[in-house]
């Protein structure tokens, strides 16, 4: 079984202090270290046990810059089969794009299983794998929570709201994208990655995958970022439920909502 994982490369923000870059369109990311995004790391050590227990071959994809690099190997040390970047160029792609980039590639390479992550640290706006299974036709789910494959279909955990889960059937080939504590991504040995080190990946250019040039133009336009605002904390209303409700019809009324 052929095994396609796409991931992606983020800033680690959990403990820096953000700063909006001059355009006030981004955060400035010169002093920030990047990671493999969660929801992908979980994604990728599930293609892997799925190699472990099938035989299968595992490919990671990513679309960035030669720095991006750094969480392919990290796939390989893990024990990927092989690797692609896909280089943007001048392109600055959103989710879209994104997207459609990813779809021209993978549609080229033979594929039973593509696995993303639910969504990215960074953006986190969530809809990246489903439009790329969209543009493949490719049976598709999200938020897989466990992942079983068995005789040309596989068996899945759907997460629903209220902390219900589905169980059912999808045929392959198929996309899912992978949520969180589907599993417990693996440690990445010192040999892991001096072998990693020395594995070819392939680079493949945009502008080479025959992607039309309207396909090719944001949808997101961002106008301007803003830090959300210092407050001095939460107000924590007591009481029982009757007196509570009335404390928080009249914290509504003092903000300017007419009810």
């Amino acid at each position: 079984m052929d095994i396609i994982v796409c991931v992606k490369n983020v800033p680690f923000t959990q403990e820096a202090d953000l700063v909006l870059d001059a355009s006030r369109r981004d955060i400035r990311k010169d002093n920030l270290t990047y990671v493999i995004n969660e929801w992908d790391n979980y994604a990728i050590e599930e293609a892997i046990r799925i190699k472990e227990q099938t035989g299968s071959n595992v490919t990671a994809v990513t679309l960035g810059k030669e720095a991006d690099e750094d969480i392919l190997r990290r796939c390989l040390a893990m024990g990927a089969d092989q690797a692609v970047r896909i280089e943007p160029g001048a392109l600055q792609p959103d989710a879209f794009m994104t997207a459609v980039i990813l779809a021209a590639l993978l549609k080229s390479m033979p594929h039973d299983l593509i696995l993303t992550g639910v969504q990215s640290d960074d953006l986190n706006h969530g809809v990246v794998g489903i439009m790329i299974a969209e543009r493949l036709d490719l049976a598709h789910a999200a938020v897989v929570t466990s992942l079983k494959p068995e005789d040309g279909k596989a068996q899945i955990s759907i997460e629903l709201e209220g902390g219900q889960e589905e169980l059912s059937w999808i045929s392959l080939p198929a996309l899912l994208t992978i949520q969180t504590g589907i599993n417990e991504p693996r440690y990445v040995s010192v040999m892991g990655i001096r072998k990693a080190a020395k594995k070819e990946i392939r680079v493949i250019k945009a502008e080479d995958l025959g992607i039309q040039s309207a396909d090719l133009q944001p949808d997101l336009f961002i106008e301007e970022m803003f830090l959300p605002p210092e407050t001095g904390g939460a107000e924590i209303l007591q009481g029982d439920i009757s007196s509570v409700s009335d404390q928080i019809i009249r914290i509504i009324r003092e903000k300017g909502v007419d009810l």
